[in-house]
């Protein structure tokens, strides 16, 4: 499965060059997740890569999946290998945070990909939804993109109904 963030968060295209991707598939242990973006060369978090609160403050490619009950993941992946997993069961509601999550990330000059592999048991049970943005840049030069958009007065990545109706890969059917 792939999902396209090709769209700014209240629906406008991006230009080809800003587009990122995420590649969802399934092996025996869970779901992995490869992600594919361009480098805006945005400053590094402070710290060393691996799990990092607050990275949406950064250049960052998010995956959303949503289960029943409200329950759903969020993957956050940074260009410099910093990355934080959470799990929530409402809108904003964490219920985990700082996951612990096996991570490859590549940097070159003009983009990054990340390759994160989420065990079967942090997917929420289905029907699943999913989303995923990208975002970058700072202050007034900040920029928001997204698979679904996301309309309404300002981004919000948490509007749940937004999300996308998907059957994810065949290993996560079971669940």
């Amino acid at each position: 499965m792939k999902l396209c963030i090709d769209r700014t968060w209240d629906g406008a295209p991006l230009p080809a060059a800003e587009v990122a991707t995420i590649r969802l598939s399934a092996e025996a242990e869970g779901l992995v997740v490869d992600v594919m973006a361009p480098f805006f060369g945005d400053p590094a978090p402070a710290g060393l890569p691996g799990p990092t609160w607050a990275l949406w403050e950064h250049e960052v490619v998010e995956l959303f999946v949503l289960g029943a009950e409200d329950r759903y993941l969020e993957l956050e992946l940074g260009p410099f290998g910093h990355h934080l997993l959470l799990t929530l069961h409402g809108r904003r509601n964490i219920v985990e945070k700082l996951l612990p999550v096996e991570v490859v990330t590549t940097r070159l000059s003009t983009h990054w990909t990340a390759t994160a592999r989420l065990p079967s048991g942090l997917i929420p049970p289905g029907p699943h939804r999913v989303n995923a943005t990208a975002i970058r840049g700072q202050g007034a030069a900040r920029r928001y993109a997204v698979a679904e958009p996301m309309p309404g007065p300002q981004p919000d990545f948490h509007r749940l109904e937004a999300f996308r109706p998907v059957v994810l890969p065949t290993a996560l059917r079971r669940r």
